[in-house]
């Protein structure tokens, strides 16, 4: 899936008081716990996601899989990107890190999404537009931000 190829679709960023390496690992976890819930494995065989439960190698590099997502690339310490597919959509989501002073990283989280025909006008409408699915992300964000200030 070539990822430029997709429409922006937003961008959220937290500051974290721990260094590259912390919030990576804490990525990883955060990851781990959060899409390992039975509910998601469920939506994601609903919608038609390929990627239906959490596989593949932990720590997470390329070919490991979440609900509705799998690792296309990951670079530790510096950008991770889950890619999926179901029925209303085609989504990326890609995590950078970056310096942001000394012992604390930039996170930032962009989602990327291609939601094609009347269904998937329909879909994004009820994600995006109800502000759902950025919610989820700054809550995802803070709870990485949370595990690695507590891990340092």
């Amino acid at each position: 899936m070539e990822i430029s190829s997709l429409p922006h679709v937003d961008e959220h960023t937290e500051i974290v008081a721990a260094d590259a390496h912390t919030v990576w690992q804490g990525i990883g976890e955060v990851l781990d716990r959060s899409f390992s819930e039975g509910r998601l494995a469920g939506y994601a065989r609903l919608v038609g996601c390929p990627d239906r439960t959490a596989a593949g190698p932990r720590p997470m590099a390329e070919g490991s899989a979440y609900p509705g997502f799998h690792v296309l690339s990951a670079a530790p310490g510096r950008e991770l990107v889950l890619v999926g597919r179901h029925y209303f959509s085609t989504y990326a989501l890609v995590f950078r890190l970056d310096e942001a002073g000394p012992g604390r990283t930039r996170l930032r989280a962009e989602t990327r999404a291609r939601f094609p025909g009347p269904v998937g006008t329909l879909y994004r409408l009820l994600v995006i537009g109800t502000h759902g699915h950025a919610l989820s992300v700054r809550r995802l964000l803070a709870a990485v931000r949370r595990r690695a200030e507590q891990v340092r």
